[in-house]
């Protein structure tokens, strides 16, 4: 039996799912299992996975279910010890699944372990660190404030804690991996692993529909987790959704187009001060700020100019 078992949910990922398998098969920790979830893919994701010759690979095709669904299917095929979740557009450095496992052994208490996380562009060209959080053992209360976890690539789970917790929400698929770790969250301690050791891929692909569905579901997920929370925990539901509200602002501002861009903008960093004022201590909600107030002040052509000529001089130093 494998002591790992990574589930890596497709649909037509043929840009990178070998790249990814391959990250899992590269891991300096070897006893594991891959599985992948063909989610009814209709490009070339399960020809090219069937190009890649190793024992440790099981592929399983099913109709379209969505990531939840997909990532549910995998569990119940899982025979590990302990599970990872991988989306088929992300990455690992060969070290992760043996500094986490690592981690979880000398923390026997804890029901998962996380690494930090790398951003990195759809080409996987431009790759930056994303911000280093050190929350440990009860990070419940951290957990509701922010999800600090970032993706659904991140963490390494028990086998006790995925049966205690049981199946992924596909009715928030849009931040379900968010709902599943305030779940595990309220029961088990986390263990932190200090390194980064994911890739976490954007896609400028992303349209505003696809963040309002997002945003409908963080905001589902913020009113769940609530209703259940411990009563000292509640006032700091404004604060959750000041984050979330922020988060929004940065995707909107990073993927949206056109008049859309600069409302949804505009619309969420607002709801997030007012929910939150303290917000404003956040550099990232500052630069955002700034930037909405130089296209207010100017046309849109100077302003986005003005903005592009800045960040190039700031890079250049």
């Amino acid at each position: 039996m494998p002591i790992i078992s990574v589930i890596v949910p497709a649909y037509n990922a043929e840009k990178t799912i070998v790249e990814t398998i391959s990250s899992v098969l590269r891991q300096s920790f070897g006893d594991l299992e891959l599985i992948v979830i063909n989610d009814g893919s209709t490009d070339k994701t399960l020809e090219l996975i069937n190009t890649i010759s190793d024992a440790r690979l099981q592929v399983f095709s099913f109709s379209n279910g969505g990531l939840s669904v997909a990532r549910n299917r995998g569990i119940h095929l899982a025979k590990g010890e302990y599970l990872a979740f991988l989306d088929a557009d992300d990455l690992w450095t060969h070290d992760k699944l043996s500094a986490q496992i690592t981690a979880l052994k000398q923390y026997p208490e804890a029901g998962v372990s996380y690494s930090w996380i790398y951003s990195m562009d759809e080409q996987g060209e431009s790759i930056k660190p994303g911000i280093s959080f050190n929350f440990q053992g009860d990070v419940y209360p951290d957990l509701l404030v922010n999800n600090f976890i970032v993706n659904g690539s991140n963490c390494l789970i028990t086998r006790e804690a995925i049966e205690l917790i049981g199946e992924f929400d596909s009715t928030v698929d849009g931040a379900a991996d968010w709902d599943y770790w305030l779940r595990l969250a309220a029961k088990f301690p986390f263990v932190l692993v200090p390194k980064y050791q994911i890739f976490y891929r954007g896609s400028s692909g992303t349209m505003s529909a696809k963040i309002e569905y997002m945003e409908q579901c963080m905001l589902r997920v913020t009113e769940k987790a609530f209703q259940t929370a411990p009563l000292e925990l509640q006032p700091l539901k404004k604060q959750s959704l000041a984050n979330t509200y922020r988060y929004l602002a940065y995707k909107y501002w990073t993927f949206a187009q056109g008049e859309d861009k600069i409302r949804k903008t505009r619309e969420t960093l607002s709801q997030a001060i007012r929910l939150y004022p303290l917000i404003l201590k956040d550099r990232r909600v500052r630069n955002i700020w700034i930037k909405l107030a130089i296209i207010r002040i100017f046309n849109s052509p100077i302003g986005y100019a003005l903005i592009n000529w800045f960040q190039t001089a700031t890079l250049a130093k």
